[in-house]
């Protein structure tokens, strides 16, 4: 039986649009992160799956410890679910946010807020001051490659932190460590020139070893200067994503690594070679007319990734096989015309599975996922939309 055989047996009673997640994939998924992690704690990214049950049903996994959330509104809403340790993606300057955190003595303990500016660390200290509480925070360092000399110099990763070298992480350390109310608990590096790319060329792949290497000498450095700037120990240096897990974990200063979009495994996951990419969530939309031979059209489906408007943001019909966007008209608002190759056939009524181009970003989309496992649906659980939650 065909995985879109399988599907349709499952959701035969279900409308479309709908977005189902294959559990004997998700979970072959996470023991393989587990493994690859080699017995260093892996954090699921809250923001590549966007399902509160199946956070869970991830944290029960052995070798799975804590979530990264990027909201600090979800970061809260997760605490108050019983979530122990929330480490913030991202920074906030949301004070409504944080005040509500400070007052909540639960909460403070189980989330971690991230910073890279003494601006973001000023807005949780006041918080903290108000209601006479510590609020935990964790230093952003900048994980990104330069290369080149002097003004001849490119930049290889995201712009994201502002703080690269020890010098700067030690600084910032000695200013957040003269707030009152803020305790600094650890250390982020997010390689996304090594975590977020395929191996597509020879080229990339040097460039990844060069961030590897790169990162095993500044790590140790910044650790120091950060230890040195605050007085303690730190219990937190967060490292890598789905695609640089065992890179990442290789360090010995890394005390955990954060992955999501490594379980549902989307198509732009599809090019790596650090591990058997595995797809376990799909959409499915029917055929609602026959325009043309040769062409069918489904209703919905205009579910585009973030990023470069390019053609890989968008969703890829995977069963039956055969089927293509249209290149005048792509993954529609309302509906997605389908050209039909090869013996491919659909008539009106028939279902489609696609798959998204990012892993959590579909599930904004609907308000229940599906959970089948082989031809039956185990179980139906909310999304973040569905329990009324929308964190941006």
């Amino acid at each position: 039986m065909t995985l879109g055989e399988r599907l349709d047996a499952a959701t035969r009673h279900l409308p479309a649009p709908l977005v189902v997640v294959d559990l004997d994939a998700l979970e072959a998924n996470a023991a393989d992160l587990v493994t690859r992690a080699a017995g260093t704690p892996v954090r699921v990214a809250s923001k590549s799956v966007r399902v509160r049950g199946v956070l869970e049903r991830v944290l029960a996994t052995p070798g799975f410890a804590g979530v990264m959330s990027y909201s600090l509104r979800e970061a809260h809403w997760l605490a108050q679910h019983g979530v122990t340790d929330v480490l913030m993606g991202y920074p906030t300057v949301d004070t409504g946010a944080l005040d509500a955190l400070a007052a909540d003595p639960v909460a403070a303990r189980a989330v971690t807020l991230m910073v890279d500016d003494v601006a973001q660390a000023d807005l949780a200290a006041k918080a903290a001051a108000a209601h006479g509480t510590t609020l935990r925070v964790c230093l952003d360092i900048d994980a990104s490659l330069g290369v080149g000399v002097g003004p001849l110099r490119a930049h290889l990763g995201v712009r994201r932190s502002p703080v690269h070298t020890p010098a700067d992480a030690g600084l910032l350390a000695e200013q957040l460590a003269e707030r009152d109310g803020l305790e600094v608990r650890g250390l982020m590096f997010y390689e996304a020139q090594v975590a977020g790319m395929p191996d597509a060329s020879a080229a990339v792949r040097a460039v990844k070893r060069l961030s590897v290497w790169d990162l095993a000498q500044r790590r140790a450095l910044v650790l120091d200067a950060v230890t040195q700037a605050v007085g303690h120990r730190l219990d937190l240096v967060n490292s890598g994503g789905s695609g640089s897990v065992q890179t990442s974990v290789s360090d010995p200063t890394v005390t955990e690594v954060t992955a999501g979009s490594g379980l549902f495994v989307p198509t732009l996951f599809d090019g790596y070679r650090s591990f058997e990419p595995r797809p376990a969530a799909f959409f499915g939309l029917d055929v609602v007319r026959v325009p043309a031979p040769g062409f069918a059209t489904a209703f919905g489906g205009g579910y585009i990734a973030s990023g470069p408007p390019t053609a890989s943001r968008q969703p890829l019909p995977v069963s039956p096989a055969g089927l293509a966007l249209t290149g005048r008209e792509g993954a529609g608002e309302v509906q997605t015309p389908l050209r039909l190759r090869g013996r491919a056939d659909l008539r009106v009524g028939d279902r489609v599975w696609f798959r998204h181009a990012k892993s959590g970003e579909v599930m904004e989309r609907f308000r229940d996922v599906h959970l089948v496992r082989g031809e039956a649906v185990e179980a139906t659980v909310p999304t973040y939309r569905g329990e009324e939650r929308c964190f941006g």
